[in-house]
């Protein structure tokens, strides 16, 4: 039986999901050879975690018996402009709010059991960061966007600053189409990249050299052939979404857990490197800052010092 995709985006959207897409769950051909491809160029730098599962990884209905459909929905986490001056250490705009995959989860599950009223007994998971499972091909496949040269989804109406979540589900649905790419021939992403860690064409990320990777997923210390070229960033980092031109439609997020933490932005690097562990406790608190803990944090502030 297919069923209409009206009332679940409806449903959605009660939640507090925007944009929601549903798609055939199928094995990725292309995009294993790709990712395949990509893990032997090294890209991934020290995420040996993107090695494993790589049958999961392509292929949906390996992690959920008897899946049918890929569910994608979109959380928006864009804050209002925040300025700050030299001596503060950059954040980018989703680790200033609530631990994001919490915030998510707890959406998820609310969904997961109005589905099961709306349609019954069903096998359903949801994931949020927590699975192998290529996000941002679903998210073009099902329409919520397209995988822009910086290879972020773009959503011609709301930009980039929003999380995706994914529903697996053993339902047959009216599917979502794709949009076309409305990259076009611009380049901001990628000539605004310090590190160079895009492509020259675009739609490839040396992640290794991406200054949110250097700041978050690298255990090691930060090369030095990075030194002058961070612009101040401490944890993750935005230049290629505060380029891009389809950031213009980006709204402020309703969500109240995103709403900016006012003690992490008053904090200045010096601040931030005498800053003691029941301090970082606090500050730490159900953030997504939580993730590089405090040496990590010193470690990435004294090198862009």
């Amino acid at each position: 039986m297919r069923h209409q995709s009206k009332p679940f985006i409806e449903l959605a959207h009660s939640i507090g999901f925007e944009s929601v897409g549903i798609v055939q769950a199928q094995r990725l051909e292309k995009e294993a050879l790709q990712l395949e491809q990509w893990l032997a160029n090294g890209f991934h730098g020290e995420m040996t975690y993107m090695e494993r599962y790589f049958d999961l990884r392509i292929d949906p209905t390996k992690l959920l018996e008897g899946c049918k459909s890929v569910i994608m929905m979109t959380l928006n986490y864009d804050q209002p402009q925040i300025h700050l001056s030299e001596d503060h250490p950059k954040v980018s705009k989703y680790a200033y709010g609530q631990d994001y995959h919490r915030v998510i989860k707890d959406k998820c599950d609310l969904l997961l059991h109005s589905m099961r009223e709306l349609y019954g007994d069903i096998t359903i998971r949801a994931f949020v960061d927590s699975a192998p499972i290529m996000e941002r091909v679903w998210a073009e496949k099902s329409g919520i966007g397209w995988n822009g040269k910086n290879t972020l989804t773009i959503n011609p109406k709301k930009g980039s600053y929003f999380f995706l979540a994914c529903i697996l589900v053993d339902l047959e649905f009216e599917y979502t189409t794709p949009i076309r790419d409305h990259c076009g021939t611009c380049k901001k992403c990628i000539e605004a990249c310090p590190t160079q860690a895009i492509h020259p064409d675009g739609y490839l990320l040396d992640a290794s050299k991406c200054i949110s990777y250097l700041t978050i997923e690298l255990k090691n210390s930060i090369p030095e052939g990075f030194k002058d070229k961070m612009n101040g960033w401490a944890f993750g980092c935005d230049i290629c979404q505060e380029v891009c031109p389809w950031n213009r439609f980006s709204k402020p997020t309703k969500v109240p857990e995103f709403q900016p933490n006012l003690d992490m932005l008053q904090l200045t690097k010096s601040d931030w490197l005498e800053i003691n562990d029941e301090t970082w406790k606090k500050i730490s608190r159900n953030s997504p800052i939580k993730r590089t803990k405090r040496e990590g944090m010193m470690k990435n502030i004294k090198f862009i010092s």
